[in-house]
């Protein structure tokens, strides 16, 4: 979900995210640290674009604003389905149907944006506003993976609907972390309430019965 998704839900509903009325969200800096300003609409301090992931926003709000547009956060089983099992009838070349791949974006991660041994793609924060990587780039930016999917890897976490440790499973890991952190063994979770500039989020329709 992107910034633009967040601004047309926002405009309907008067919404003021958690991180807005606390006056910032979080970054790590060797512990999470309080960012003046940083929210869904300015992740990075400033203005943004629309087509960038949506981040500083909890999983409670990200569940309500995939409310809003009919759909669901999807379950951990739900998303590791999708990130790692090819399901299309006639993949292209380089995915076979049926098969597990070892990451988001196929047998390798060269498809996804990572802070290093990933594609090569810069980050979108401006200079000095973080302590580690470039931070994330615009949704769909990055070359397609596992079912044609964007950026199921690496580029920011993403909350589930999965209950774990007293929070909620994220998946796929972000520009925070290397490569290894995008496979499907590394369960991560977090509170629910926090809101993280690499922490966003997408949404799930179930299917019509017919």
């Amino acid at each position: 979900m992107t910034i633009g998704d967040v601004k047309t839900y926002a405009a309907s509903s008067n919404f003021v995210s958690a991180a807005e009325k606390k006056g910032g969200g979080l970054s790590y800096e060797g512990g999470f640290v309080q960012k003046p300003g940083w929210t869904w609409k300015t992740p990075y301090g400033v203005l943004a674009k629309d087509a960038e992931p949506a981040v500083h926003l909890n999983q409670k709000e990200a569940e309500m604003i995939c409310r809003y547009y009919g759909k669901r956060l999807p379950t951990d089983a739900e998303w590791t389905s999708a990130a790692f099992l090819e399901q299309r009838s006639n993949p292209p070349a380089g995915y076979t149907k049926g098969q597990r791949y070892s990451f988001p974006g196929g047998s390798n991660p060269t498809p996804s944006h990572c802070l290093n041994g990933c594609g090569d793609y810069k980050g979108l924060a401006p200079a000095g506003a973080l302590n580690r990587g470039t931070g994330h780039v615009t949704t769909n930016t990055t070359k397609p993976g596992v079912n044609g999917m964007y950026d199921m890897g690496g580029n920011v976490w993403e909350w589930t609907a999965t209950e774990r440790n007293g929070g909620y499973i994220t998946r796929g890991a972000s520009w925070w972390y290397g490569p290894e952190r995008q496979q499907e063994s590394d369960v991560e979770s977090k509170p629910g309430d926090i809101a993280v500039v690499y922490i966003g989020f997408r949404c799930v329709a179930d299917a019509v019965k017919q």
